[in-house]
């Protein structure tokens, strides 16, 4: 079984090699790269249309709203590693507007498509256009959103099972 260096679902659960569910994870081990090279691929610089930090703090707010603390707080180090203004990392992590119009939009597209899905309707999608970002740029936040979504859930379930272990 091979493994990447890093992987964020490791980290946020947390799993070491010596726990019996990173083993389990890697029965699966290309399902566990394939997670990993989504993640690295959706941070990647080379995504057009929305800055690494814009999709951090997308990341983050993703993960406030859904009470993932572990992978809210690996964003928001990455959010401080990339530099990102700290008031807006700040009032991104407790859920205040920000000021940037454009950031506004895109988290509360964010927020729709996590809490309520059904709400990320054409209209929703017009907002963003509105808001200056081109249709490449909404394609790949929307893309984040559904990876978010799934790492979250990833991450949710992992730590059950480990609630359970414990518990038993």
């Amino acid at each position: 079984m091979t493994s990447t260096p890093h992987d964020v679902i490791d980290a946020a659960v947390p799993l070491a090699p010596d726990h019996p569910l990173w083993a389990l994870r890697r029965q699966r081990d290309k399902v566990v790269a394939a997670t990993q090279g989504s993640y690295d691929a959706m941070f990647s610089p080379a995504v057009e249309g929305l800055s690494v930090s814009e999709r951090l703090l997308v990341a983050l707010h993703a993960c406030r709203v859904s009470k993932a603390h572990s992978l809210a707080a690996h964003y928001r180090d990455r959010l401080a590693a990339e530099g990102a203004d700290g008031d807006v990392i700040a009032a991104v992590d407790a859920g205040r507007p920000v000021a940037d119009a454009r950031l506004q939009a895109v988290l509360a597209f964010t927020g729709k498509l996590i809490e309520r899905p059904i709400e990320g309707d054409k209209a929703a999608v017009q907002s963003l256009a509105a808001s200056g970002l081109s249709t490449p740029a909404i394609v790949a936040m929307s893309q984040l959103i559904a990876f978010l979504s799934y790492q979250i859930r990833v991450a949710a379930g992992l730590k059950a099972l480990v609630a359970v272990e414990a518990a038993a």
